[in-house]
């Protein structure tokens, strides 16, 4: 099987990427906004384990504009995994309408749970995620597990919008669960000498040390905010969030916004895979 999927990877490389790893939408309430995304295969030796949803969807008279990156380590099950599920997990709390925040909250815990259960069918490793959530074009719901990170873009002001779950950060709350954060030289900063995240979803055999607990944050849209960028840390290790927002400020297709910036992380040397959503508001 080996040598169909080499056959199939330089037919890749030929012809460019494949569709399924760049697209774009907009919304239909809002013909102002619309969204673009694109993704990089990393030097790493081993297969793509980001994953990228991004779409508008119609719920009753409400519109919901659904993006989310989802970085796997040791694992593409569990990325691919989120991507079918994590979305209709949080749509189907109850609450989400009256109080997204919890709803996510408590989608995020129910996901993360099921995927230990079948942690036999979907693997030992584990996965970052950050979602964002439009809700009619006015309001921007964020959660993330991980490093994965959302930045957003107002009057040429780039905010951070996630919160980068860092070991050496989160060494209190690790320890006190019975874990330790490992500190060798040249390296980063790992959960019980592993995993370069403190929350993530999976990864069983750390759970007991490491929390899938999102963070969340409201954002307001209002005339000045220009854009929304989500993105794993290919981006983030290599460009500030600055530096990310001046790069596309003056692009105004989404999609070609994503690619840009996807190639800018690479022109700085990034091997990791790269996924990048932008979701452009005017």
């Amino acid at each position: 099987m080996t040598g169909g999927k080499e056959i199939i990877h330089k037919i890749k490389e030929k012809v460019g990427l494949s569709s399924s790893d760049t697209g774009r939408g907009k919304s239909k309430m809002s013909k102002n906004i619309t969204h673009g995304y694109h993704m990089v295969e990393g030097k790493s030796h081993h297969a793509m384990e980001d994953y990228v949803f991004a779409q508008f969807k119609q719920v009753d008279e409400n519109e919901l504009g659904l993006f989310a990156i989802f970085d796997g380590h040791l694992s593409h099950e569990i990325p691919e995994y989120l991507r079918s599920h994590l979305f209709n997990n949080i749509l189907n709390e109850p609450n989400f309408w009256a109080e997204p925040a919890s709803a996510i909250r408590r989608a995020y815990r129910i996901t993360d749970t099921t995927i230990l259960d079948k942690a036999t069918d979907l693997g030992k490793g584990g996965s970052t995620a950050v979602t964002a959530i439009l809700i009619n074009g006015e309001k921007l719901v964020v959660a993330n597990v991980g490093d994965s990170r959302a930045v957003i873009c107002k009057n040429g002001v780039a905010k951070q919008l996630s919160v980068d779950h860092e070991p050496g950060r989160e060494r209190k709350i690790i320890e006190d669960r019975g874990g330790f954060v490992s500190n060798f030289p040249g390296d980063v900063p790992r959960v019980d000498g592993q995993l370069a995240v403190a929350r993530a979803f999976g990864d069983k055999s750390l759970k007991m040390h490491l929390s899938s607990e999102p963070d969340v944050v409201v954002e307001l849209i209002n005339d000045d905010t220009e854009f929304l960028i989500l993105a794993s840390d290919g981006v983030w290790k290599v460009l500030s969030n600055q530096e990310a927002a001046d790069c596309i400020k003056d692009i105004k297709d989404a999609r070609s916004a994503a690619k840009h910036l996807n190639e800018q992380a690479l022109a700085k040397g990034s091997i990791d895979d790269i996924s990048c959503v932008v979701v452009r508001f005017h």
